[in-house]
């Protein structure tokens, strides 16, 4: 290969690693910003789904975050970002079972009309990055990270949405904290499957 072939190859690289990281940075802002609004709202509609769907937004943020971290890094330093991705999921999804213990201990109705309210505006969100990250479903494992998040948070926001739903239908709390178990349970399960896949790319 001359130099004139090299100097192409690595402008073609350049370019489409600057077009991943675009694409990251706006999903990164999307769902961190989404984060602070579902929080908000999970706390004042008194939601365990809401809040769910909050920290497995934040847990995105983060993969995204550390998917532009190793944008373009050795797989060493990538398969190592993603253990770390791994591990903070992990404690989000253990941190919403603590909160629905705290949950239990309360007799409260959350606010139905705002969960759905809030639901809806997530799935749009979340919809928008799937359709971005859709060309790294087949990527390495932290790009193919970020396209297995998103598509778990369309099914989360669903959740929510049905949850909004059975609490305005039955007027208890128990479809509130049932789904956000089932959010918890998915943030838990993409977690280990991360970490299982890091640690055996890390032992080779």
């Amino acid at each position: 290969m001359n130099e004139q072939d090299k100097s192409c190859g690595c402008g073609v690289s350049e370019n489409i690693n600057q077009h991943e990281r675009r694409i990251l940075v706006t999903v990164l802002i999307l769902n961190g910003g989404m984060f602070f609004a579902e929080f908000g709202a999970g706390l004042l509609s008194h939601s365990t789904a809401l809040l769910a769907d909050s920290l497995d937004m934040l847990a995105d943020a983060l993969v995204y975050a550390i998917g532009l971290y190793a944008l373009g890094r050795p797989p060493y330093w990538r398969n190592r970002a993603a253990l770390v991705n791994g591990i903070l999921q992990l404690t989000l999804g253990l941190g919403i079972l603590v909160e629905v213990i705290f949950k239990l201990s309360r007799d409260v109705i959350p606010q139905f009309e705002v969960m759905g309210v809030f639901a809806i505006i997530a799935l749009i969100v979340n919809t928008i990055s799937f359709v971005l990250l859709t060309r790294f479903r087949d990527g390495d494992i932290n790009l193919r990270a970020t396209w297995i998040c998103s598509r778990n948070d369309m099914i989360a926001n669903v959740g929510v949405l049905i949850a909004a739903g059975l609490v305005a239908y039955t007027q208890t709390g128990w479809p509130d904290i049932i789904i956000g178990l089932i959010i918890a349970g998915i943030v838990v399960r993409s977690a280990t499957n991360i970490i299982s896949e890091a640690k055996n790319n890390l032992s080779h």
